[in-house]
């Protein structure tokens, strides 16, 4: 997800010794330095040099050279979904939260009671359902329901699945050129999620003059 400057950051990194996959770093949290601000001007052009180099075909591919993450554009979105989910953390999804190692361990993460997701084909042609692990979308959702005048909680959440429905569906799938960012889990090396998306404006003839 972005807002309208993405900010760049310099941090000093170690590899995770306790994850196998190649792109599992430890972060220094207190290295972290702001070095410039990236804007979206002339249709994204700086982030896609950033962001696209690390572009795949397919998930087939991802899994191929061993990645465990990717960004990828879809050939076809299918639809949008969402769907009731339980309202606590199952036992194994508290342990698999427990091995992402992204939070501090006296901080409870929230259980969002519902699930968004696409349904998708890549570039190979292989269906896919993949729900968001986002925690931009998860906040919208919080923030919508919070700010909701509804007077009661079922009314709240509603209102925040239509805002989010409203973002997902109706800007992202019309006016947004669309890229996936997929990752999987430590444990569970071929099961993929959409771990954040990318969405540059849709380029039209009138917009390249």
């Amino acid at each position: 997800m972005s807002c309208c400057l993405l900010p760049a950051h310099s941090a000093i990194i170690e590899k995770n010794d306790r994850d196998y996959r190649p792109e599992s770093f430890r972060i220094n949290d207190s290295s972290i330095e702001v070095l410039r601000k990236i804007k979206t001007s002339n249709n994204w052009e700086e982030r896609k040099k950033l962001l696209l180099p690390l572009q795949f075909k397919s998930i087939k591919e991802i899994k191929n050279q061993d990645k465990s993450l990717g960004i990828i554009k879809q050939k076809i979105i299918k639809k949008y979904f969402f769907q009731e989910t339980e309202r606590n953390w199952k036992p194994k999804q508290q342990a698999v939260l427990d091995q992402l190692d992204l939070f501090e361990p006296t901080v409870e993460l929230e259980k969002i009671p519902y699930k968004f997701g696409y349904e998708f084909i890549d570039e190979d042609g292989d269906k896919h359902r993949y729900s968001i692990s986002d925690w931009e979308i998860q906040e919208l959702y919080r923030k919508c329901r919070d700010k909701s005048l509804s007077s009661t909680q079922i009314g709240k959440e509603k209102e925040a699945v239509e805002k989010v429905r409203q973002k997902l569906e109706v800007e992202f799938m019309n006016n947004k050129d669309l890229y996936f960012i997929v990752g999987n889990l430590k444990n569970y090396k071929n099961y993929f999620m959409i771990i954040g998306v990318f969405y540059p404006p849709i380029i039209t003839q009138l917009s390249l003059f």
